[in-house]
């Protein structure tokens, strides 16, 4: 059997890709992996060749294997990949841990650091090394027989229970819906939101309209829906997801599993040196110490808490004045602050909807950073796991220098959210170089028959902030996997890239070309722009 997990190729074919590739593929690249690891700790030719490279080569297979099923567990979840998926990821949680252990390994990466040729290898090269040997520490590299083999055993029941923490969520998610007979009681829902549920009514054969807990269904019913008591039906199955409260207590139940995983978290530092998880965690990225970071929260805490209780007073006020709403709930103040934000400033995101019609967002996204990276981005035909799924080639001069794929809609068995993660990271392979390519992953609402899907502009925020994360990871000029992208960058600045291409959304000039009526092309008229600008830090 040929098994598409294993081909050396630039992209997964995910048209052939089935739940019986995934174990024979895991399993053979492991033993590949154990094979090439038992060679070099074998050797006494200790330099970057003969150590890292072999085993970056090794670790890249399997990321490229695993992370095409890593992202269909996500995109496209069942039951039988949830129980492949779950398989497998416990070997790699077993081999990660049994590397990062590995005393003689850990000796090799030492020596290359101390050769005196270390200084002579490209940046790169070092900080790859120099992370390694981190990370040989933070797992208990140094631990004598007993407690290397509790360690290990908690991160394989942190594997475990992470898995099952995440599987709860998405399974409370898309197991509670809202049958509603009435019309009467979506007044104030966009039209979109009262066809979505019109059309899942049907499809369980009821009369009426059904809502989910999906994020496009739920932010917008909560924002905009009149019904108090139907935001609050709405309001309290979400925030208590996969609880031992709400509608749905107990049935998908994560309260045990936060326990445990604090617990085990607590315990695997300890075992390594450190006082608790938090230092543990902090490790790795740019904060020293737990004490800057709480230093940190509670000065902007104190900073920031007079302007919001300003503004919950102000929203109180307003409910109390306007609308006869003595008593402000949670889930009235979602509700209330759009419709204060349109008195004051005759600007509401449904207002702003039309004008972001999703092709014309990413015309003017893929126009913007053509212009700022000297890029040219072309979509392209190729296998995906969707048929609503995007795929585009970038180029640089006429080069191809990445690709990515983008899924934009919400749909049954896509875990909620948005993200960026990698599919292929640039690097050096014995075949040659290998181009990076980005899973761009969010949850916006599907385009209704016949018509074109819309934006908020709070999710063309979210569209350009995960497409930061994208241009991160596509346009490194790193050939070293370790460290090529996001790979090997403190977690707490990963964030920047994003947060650049956020502000763009609020430019005028770029504003001007992402923005156009999905009926008529009229550019965002200068009226609406300027009270939406206005409204930049409403109730922030």
């Amino acid at each position: 059997m040929t098994n598409p997990l294993l081909s050396p190729s630039a992209l997964p074919d995910f048209d052939a890709i089935e739940v019986e590739h995934i174990s024979p593929a895991v399993d053979y690249l492991l033993q590949t992996a154990t094979q090439i690891l038992q060679r070099i700790t074998e050797q006494t030719d200790y330099s970057w060749d003969t150590v890292a490279a072999p085993l970056e080569n090794a670790l890249d297979d399997i990321n490229n294997a695993w992370s095409a099923v890593s992202h269909l567990n996500s995109v496209t979840n069942t039951a039988p990949l949830r129980d492949a998926y779950e398989e497998n990821q416990q070997k790699l949680t077993d081999f990660y841990t049994k590397f990062g252990q590995n005393k003689a390994l850990y000796q090799a990466y030492q020596a290359v650091r101390d050769d005196e040729q270390f200084g002579a290898l490209p940046q790169a090269q070092q900080k790859a090394v120099e992370n390694s040997i981190r990370s040989f520490v933070l797992s208990g590299v140094a631990l004598n027989d007993e407690p290397r083999a509790r360690y290990a055993e908690i991160q394989q029941r942190l594997s475990t229970l992470s898995t099952q923490f995440s599987n709860n969520v998405l399974d409370a998610t898309q197991g509670w819906t809202l049958h509603i007979t009435d019309k009467a009681e979506l007044d104030g829902a966009p039209e979109f939101i009262i066809n979505d549920a019109a059309e899942r009514a049907k499809q369980k054969s009821l009369e009426g309209y059904v809502l989910t807990l999906d994020l496009p269904v739920y932010f917008t019913v909560i924002s905009q829906v009149k019904s108090s008591s139907i935001r609050k039906t709405m309001y309290e199955a979400y925030v208590t997801r996969a609880s031992n409260e709400g509608p749905a207590a107990g049935k998908w139940n994560n309260d045990a599993l936060l326990e445990e995983i604090m617990a085990l978290r607590q315990e695997s530092a300890q075992l390594v040196g450190f006082k608790n998880y938090t230092e543990y965690s902090l490790a790795p990225k740019m904060a020293d110490s737990p004490e800057q970071v709480l230093n940190f929260l509670n000065d902007l805490a104190q900073r920031a808490k007079p302007q919001a209780e300003q503004e919950l007073h102000e929203l109180r006020e307003f409910a109390r004045k306007d609308y006869d709403v003595n008593e402000l709930n949670a889930w009235d103040i979602p509700y209330f602050s759009e419709q204060l934000k349109l008195k004051q400033h005759a600007v509401s995101q449904e207002l702003l909807r039309p004008y972001f019609p999703t092709d014309t967002v990413l015309t003017g996204l893929f126009r913007l950073v053509e212009k700022l990276f000297a890029i040219e981005v072309k979509e392209q035909k190729t296998s995906v796991w969707h048929e609503a799924v995007r795929f585009f080639d970038i180029y640089r001069q006429g080069k191809k220098i990445a690709s990515f794929y983008m899924d934009l809609y919400a749909r049954e068995g896509k875990r909620g959210g948005a993200w960026m993660a990698d599919c292929r990271v640039r690097t050096q392979k014995p075949l040659g170089e290998q181009l990076p390519v980005a899973f761009l992953v969010c949850n916006f609402s599907a385009p209704a028959e016949g018509k074109k899907a819309q934006l908020t502009h709070s999710e063309v925020t979210t569209l350009f902030h995960e497409f930061g994360h994208g241009i991160h990871h596509m346009l490194t000029a790193i050939n070293t996997a370790s460290v090529s992208g996001i790979n090997g960058v403190s977690w707490d600045a990963v964030e920047l890239p994003s947060q650049f291409m956020e502000n763009f959304c609020w430019q005028e000039e770029v504003l001007a070309f992402i923005s156009g009526h999905v009926e008529t092309g009229e550019p965002l008229p200068e009226a609406l722009l300027n009270n939406m600008l206005a409204a930049k830090n409403f109730q922030t």
